[in-house]
């Protein structure tokens, strides 16, 4: 069983992330991974897993979700496992991306489920693994094609 601190601790990385998604603090937004993430968008995007770096993640996520007039990213129903220095954060989500267009609805909802993997460093508790579930959608999807230039993003 995890400590209450490790936690609050891994709960806050993950809330972390999403913070400085929404608020845009692309500058601090790399200080919650390790030094290499394996980002699994295959349930929605299709493809493979992908091995990446803290930086390619904040270029490709910047790059789209800076588009967007506005986004909001929720966690909640936190379950924590700690194995050592190892942990995994299983929660749902809902990602509301706003954008108005000429072309219907400005609003598109996803939920699902996120699980995240993390280590723990002599920094603290970093995100090495995302791995998301959709279960559900609703909206307006075409945002994500005006908002990526037209060009599918393969992780975000």
């Amino acid at each position: 069983m995890a400590s209450a601190q490790d936690r609050c601790a891994i709960i806050n990385a993950a809330t972390m992330m999403m913070w400085y998604i929404d608020t845009r603090d692309w500058d601090r937004f790399p200080e919650v991974f390790a030094e290499s993430v394996t980002l699994d968008y295959s349930g929605i995007w299709g493809g493979e897993p992908a091995q990446v770096t803290p930086a390619q993640i904040q270029a490709e996520w910047s790059r789209l979700l800076n588009a967007f007039d506005a986004t909001q990213h929720l966690l909640g129903n936190h379950l924590v496992t700690v194995d050592d220095d190892s942990a995994v954060l299983t929660a749902v989500f809902q990602a509301v991306h706003l954008l108005t267009n000429p072309f219907g609805s400005p609003r598109w909802t996803l939920g699902g489920t996120y699980r995240i993997g993390l280590t723990r460093t002599g920094g603290g508790w970093r995100i090495h693994e995302l791995v998301m579930t959709a279960t559900w959608a609703d909206g307006n999807k075409d945002i994500l094609t005006i908002a990526s230039g037209g060009i599918r993003p393969a992780a975000a």
